[in-house]
């Protein structure tokens, strides 16, 4: 079955199982009052948040209270925030226009740049991993560095959003940055920014661990790409020789909801995939459809930051006894956001619904328990072992009837 050929069955559920609903229902270009933008994000979240008492406060006190105060679009993205803060929902949260046009790219698959994950940890910007193949790898960048210098300007005290907006510009443009690296002196790069593709499957062998010659490796870094489920099914398709399937999940973030979906669907037949439940308690079902693109045996690796279309993923693939998981237990994000536009080009992300998985549980804030609950310690990294990885080659085999050679029972930490 072709992708084209899913998408077309699929494509009647698209309204109704999309974790980021894109709403235009007015013309970005209309102008509208910073008063009335803030009007209408102050509706959206009264009508449409799964918990109409707005987790416990009256909502009609935020109507009024800035009224005569807000004077031009910052004064009325610093209300928004403000007023969408006190939900205490972090799904829950506005975007300034720069901001969801940046989000709106990663959608796409592509994003102007370097190509580098970067985190604040104690008070330094730090590199948490390359992309492949982009300029920031090609140049050497490596997980760990510390980031002292953009352009000339200290880091000292720099936000993420901040670095990144420095890091990030125009295609062929470039960027000076000074390295620091445990062991080495500091350093100089200077690296020609790119349009890069934001790639969600890898094929590649982990550079940790080993996987069984006979066994096929997907690690699955995002939903977040309108192209994640495309290029899963390549990947599937290029793995049919293979005894079993590894699917890596570890420390993907979730995304779309339509990802996990058509996934899913290419592994089970006839299941329940996923349901959810909106503020007035209508529950809607998604089921696969007949036919799966493969029944390889399937193993599923997730840890702590698995979470959101990565835990429907594996709650439905666990639930209908598809995959065995293995790792540790997953974030909890059990809730669906839906993306409203706003008429200046900003957007309000809005909890809308909760999820459950096809034997009606609710994850969130609990996670989905593995199969086979495995540790992977400082020490195992050090040797250059994946122990969740060896156990999702053990079972494997054992599912298809091979002793496995990439697992070492002698460093596991299982708890079965």
């Amino acid at each position: 079955m072709t992708l084209k050929q899913m998408l077309k069955r699929l494509s009647i559920f698209l309204l109704m199982f999309v974790l980021f609903f894109i709403t235009n229902s007015q013309n970005p270009a209309l102008a509208i009052t910073p008063q009335a933008l803030y009007d209408k994000a102050w509706k959206l979240i009264y009508t449409k948040y799964v918990d109409d008492t707005q987790n416990k406060q009256n909502w009609e006190r935020w109507r009024h209270k800035y009224d005569n105060v807000i004077q031009d679009e910052e004064d009325a993205y610093v209300a928004i925030g403000t007023m969408v803060d006190s939900l205490d929902d972090v799904y829950t949260r506005f975007l300034n226009p720069k901001e969801y046009k940046e989000e709106n790219e990663s959608i796409q698959g592509s994003l102007k740049g370097i190509g580098v994950q970067i985190s604040v940890k104690d008070g330094k910007l730090l590199i948490i991993a390359p992309l492949e193949d982009t300029p920031g790898e090609k140049a050497g960048l490596k997980s760990e560095d510390e980031i002292l210098e953009i352009d000339g300007k200290s880091t000292k005290g720099i936000t993420v959003e901040a670095a990144a907006d420095k890091i990030r510009g125009p295609e062929g443009t470039t960027v000076r940055l000074l390295i620091k690296r445990k062991g080495e002196e500091n350093k100089y790069y200077t690296i020609t920014r790119a349009n890069i593709e934001l790639k969600s499957v890898s094929t590649k062998a982990p550079k940790i661990g080993k996987v069984d010659d006979n066994l096929g490796y997907i690690r699955l870094s995002s939903f977040i790409s309108k192209n994640a489920a495309a290029e899963f099914l390549q990947a599937l398709n290029d793995m049919k020789d293979k005894d079993g399937i590894i699917i890596d999940l570890r420390s993907n973030p979730g995304g779309l909801l339509t990802n996990a979906i058509y996934i899913a669907d290419m592994l089970l037949s006839s299941k329940v995939i996923v349901s959810t439940v909106d503020r007035d308690g209508y529950k809607e079902t998604q089921n696969s459809l007949s036919k799966v693109i493969t029944e390889q045996p399937v193993a599923v690796l997730i840890n702590g930051g698995s979470a959101s279309a990565s835990e429907i993923l594996s709650g439905a693939l666990k639930d209908n006894g598809r995959a065995i998981i293995v790792g540790k237990k997953s974030f909890g994000k059990g809730l669906v956001q839906e993306i409203n536009k706003l008429p200046d080009g900003s957007a309000l992300h809005v909890t809308i619904q909760k999820y459950l998985t096809p034997k009606g549980t609710d994850i969130h804030k609990k996670g989905i328990e593995p199969d086979y609950v495995v540790d992977v310690t400082s020490e195992d990294l050090k040797e250059n072992r994946d122990p969740q990885l060896a156990k999702a080659c053990e079972v494997l085999q054992k599912a298809v009837g091979k002793a496995t050679t990439a697992s070492s029972k002698e460093f596991l930490t299982i708890d079965e």
